[in-house]
């Protein structure tokens, strides 16, 4: 492309600070060095992972351009660049796969060395690409989706199949891939069982989509919210329940409601009780419980070591236990084959500009997922 080499001016949601909103800015988007990928970015969702950064549940240094879940074309590449060209249809990852730490070289870890939990808000040079009325603006999760055009390591983008709908698959981004995995790929659910899963956000939903695909006979959702059930049922739950409807603990509720018979138990909210409650949910001998959603920083959790010493297995996923550069490609031809639909996950398709109305509509729990378009 003609812009290859330059610095281009777009716009971009930038975040000067915490508990603000989004402010509409024009950026400089440096070149990419070597090793890195500039992207042109076609459609990205509204996660809640976006929000904690906003409220401050998630360090990040500012001003920031935050966003993580995408879809995009490649613009150009910087020297050194062999898995994308310009013109190539792609996902940004939050999680990179470098294929060269311990994590990538083994084939049950995907917690990339690269990874960017920390808020570091810089590229692998230690730099950002940024800058805004003069001043350097920081990078989120190796990624920063919520621009015109953002730039990422080499080891942080997918290619995918060029006729993939980018207003679609770009929820293979995060929240569907790390649901969805989090039952065929983490809890490796067997056909034939019965799951739990708690919390029925966009993410819980996807964890049903999994447990569904892996032949799960029996799928209970649980949520206070009773508005969320038919959106459950429709995606694969066999029934829902709400916690509030007993005076009993929910794990005595489901173990009468299956003759103790739950083989897998997900916890989607990210909630310290939720966990334990998800953990005692599952059978005591032979139950996985696996927590999916993000813990709050800075908690310590408190349990009876017996609900682990009887047998069960209790572990923990991110981007459901998925190798992003392999698994995305993947999960994006799945999806073109109709394996799984994404529509019912997709609830709001707005502007870019209308960013932050997309967060109203997350915060006041109307939406599933709100996708922005450029």
């Amino acid at each position: 492309m003609g812009t290859a080499g330059k610095v281009i001016k777009c716009k971009a949601a930038v975040l000067w600070d915490q508990k603000k909103p989004f402010s509409i800015e024009e950026i400089e988007v440096a070149p990419p060095k070597t090793k890195e990928v500039r992207i042109k970015i076609l459609a990205t969702g509204i996660c809640r992972t976006d929000d904690h950064v906003i409220k401050g549940k998630m360090v990040s240094k500012f001003p920031v351009i935050v966003g993580h879940e995408a879809t995009g074309i490649v613009e150009s590449i910087g020297e050194g660049v062999t898995t994308v060209k310009p013109g190539d249809k792609v996902i940004p990852l939050f999680l990179p796969q470098c294929r060269e730490c311990n994590a990538c070289c083994n084939p049950d870890g995907n917690l990339c060395i690269r990874s960017d939990i920390t808020g570091r808000g810089v590229l692998a040079d230690g730099t950002t690409r940024f800058t805004c009325k003069g001043k350097p603006v920081y990078h989120f999760m190796n990624t920063s989706t919520f621009t015109e055009y953002t730039v990422v390591d080499e080891s942080s983008v997918a290619k995918i199949d060029d006729t993939a709908p980018p207003e679609k698959v770009c929820l293979i981004g995060c929240g569907f891939s790390t649901g969805y995995g989090a039952a065929v790929k983490t809890g490796k659910v067997k056909p034939g069982s019965t799951c739990v899963v708690f919390g029925l956000g966009g993410v819980g939903l996807s964890v049903i989509m999994g447990c569904k695909s892996a032949g799960a006979s029996r799928i209970i959702g649980i949520d206070l919210n009773k508005d969320k059930f038919e959106k459950a049922m429709t995606v694969g739950a066999t029934e829902c329940i709400s916690p509030k409807d007993s005076t009993k603990p929910i794990s005595e509720v489901l173990s009468e409601m299956t003759g103790n018979n739950v083989g897998y138990t997900f916890e989607v909210i990210g909630r310290l009780d939720t966990m334990i409650d998800a953990l005692a949910s599952c059978h005591m001998n032979y139950g996985t419980s696996v927590v999916v959603g993000a813990p709050p920083s800075a908690k310590m959790l408190t349990y009876d070591p017996m609900l682990l010493f009887t047998g069960r297995t209790w572990k923990g996923c991110v981007f459901g236990g998925l190798k992003s550069r392999d698994d995305v490609p993947k999960l994006v031809t799945e999806f073109l084959a109709k394996k799984f639909d994404l529509d019912q996950l997709i609830t709001h398709v707005l502007p870019f500009k209308q960013i932050n109305e997309g967060f109203e509509l997350l915060n006041s729990g109307q939406s599933i997922r709100t996708v922005l378009t450029f």
